[in-house]
């Protein structure tokens, strides 16, 4: 699971924020709700983050950094060597002439050569772009790190610095593969470009980095009914399961089914009391999203990766809304330790969270976003009603009206 996410100078983040997920050692158990930040470590996390502000307070800017992350280190090879990175500073004159920057703390193998799956470590990621107005931003920095599950100092697995030379130890295997290093262009990754060439830790790392579903990278993407149905045509272990699901909490709806025509897979959905089924065009617009949403949340689930879902309560009742949080508390269904991320309007979701997952935006009169947790806040206790003392502005984050 993530720990830790940094974010420096990225859209409407100028200062830096950092968004340290671990529980302190004094805080109770709470049934499903936090994990183990690493397995074998005595770190715990939450499961479910979620991300409460204002419109344009910049909670899809923390989750589109978490996504940037993913994407960078996982396709960023597949760009042309001249294009730019879909990845901008803060807009003012100062910011874009300093250096982006964003870090992830997470957990993956200690053997990355050849993992067994028994022993894990900490790993931390970190990417900085420099900055020159009117042209595109290339990589400064990269590096990653190692960190026994034990603690101690980080051990580097490579560094590269501006110059674009890169210095590696021995835990990142890259003998036989120096000649490839030149190959690593100023817009993409040193993990997606050694990927390409079957380097086995680079593989492993872009595994993780594909395991981060999302429906954010610049903006929120919603796929079209089209290729979602197709989708759906395509995993049919995925229908059953979501089939499951609607049966389940009732939506009002039996099942969904594939038809195939001449212009591909189409959806039908069989109603209760209706005689015939209804095409997907017709259906509402909150079922039609929990279905985009839906392959995000179960693949996240399945591989123990990371749900990264701006929005989720778009069109979704919030009696539904719970229900999918419980899934990620679930030890049964969430076996691989997956996480949630989720930005969200719909405040009475409060009334369902603990402090530890619930994180807070706003921004000054300068447009410049800070990020903070509910834990963070002096005297907020666990039986405090998180919703009203939202609303009455108790911990800010709220819409400045009049």
């Amino acid at each position: 699971m993530i720990s830790r996410l940094e974010i420096e100078n990225f859209y409407s983040v100028r200062q830096t924020q950092v968004l340290d997920l671990r529980v302190a050692d004094n805080v109770p158990e709470e049934a499903g709700r936090f994990g183990e930040a690493c397995p074998g470590s005595k770190v715990r996390v939450p499961r479910v983050v979620a991300v409460f502000g204002p419109n344009a307070s910049g909670k899809s800017t923390v989750l589109r950094a978490l996504a940037f992350l993913g994407w960078f280190m996982h396709g960023s090879f597949r760009l042309p060597p001249d294009a730019a990175q879909p990845c901008e500073s803060f807009h003012d004159e100062e910011a874009a002439q300093l250096p982006t920057r964003l870090a992830v703390h997470f957990a993956a193998p200690a053997n990355l050569i050849e993992p067994h799956g028994e022993s894990w470590a900490k790993y931390i990621y970190e990417v900085s772009f420099r900055g020159e107005q009117g042209k595109p931003r290339t990589v400064a920095s990269e590096s990653l790190r190692q960190v026994a599950v034990t603690g101690g100092k980080p051990v580097r697995l490579f560094e590269r610095d501006e110059s674009g030379e890169i210095r590696y130890g021995k835990g990142f295997g890259l003998t036989g593969y120096k000649q490839v290093l030149s190959k690593v262009r100023a817009n993409a990754s040193v993990i997606s470009t050694l990927a390409q060439f079957d380097h086995q830790p680079s593989l492993m790392l872009q595994r993780w980095a594909g395991s981060v579903t999302t429906n954010i990278f610049v903006e929120r993407v919603d796929l079209e009914d089209g290729g979602v149905v197709r989708y759906y045509a395509e995993h049919p272990e995925l229908l059953e399961a979501l089939n499951w699901e609607i049966q389940r909490i009732d939506l009002g709806i039996k099942g969904m089914s594939i038809d195939f025509s001449a212009t591909g897979p189409v959806a039908r959905f069989e109603h209760e009391g209706l005689d015939g089924p209804i095409p997907m065009q017709l259906e509402s617009h909150g079922t039609r999203q929990f279905i985009r949403i839906f392959p995000l949340l179960i693949l996240a689930l399945r591989v123990g990766g990371v749900a990264v879902i701006d929005e989720l309560d778009l069109a979704i009742h919030p009696l539904v809304l719970p229900e999918i949080l419980r899934w990620f508390y679930d030890p049964v269904r969430n076996q691989g330790g997956a996480q949630l991320w989720m930005s969200c309007h719909n405040v009475s979701l409060l009334d369902d969270l603990i402090k530890e997952e619930v994180y807070f935006c706003e921004k000054d009169s300068r447009g410049r976003t800070r990020v903070y947790g509910l834990q963070e806040i002096q005297s907020v206790r666990r039986n405090d009603n998180y919703y009203q003392k939202y609303l009455g502005g108790v911990y800010g984050a709220v819409p400045q009206l009049g």
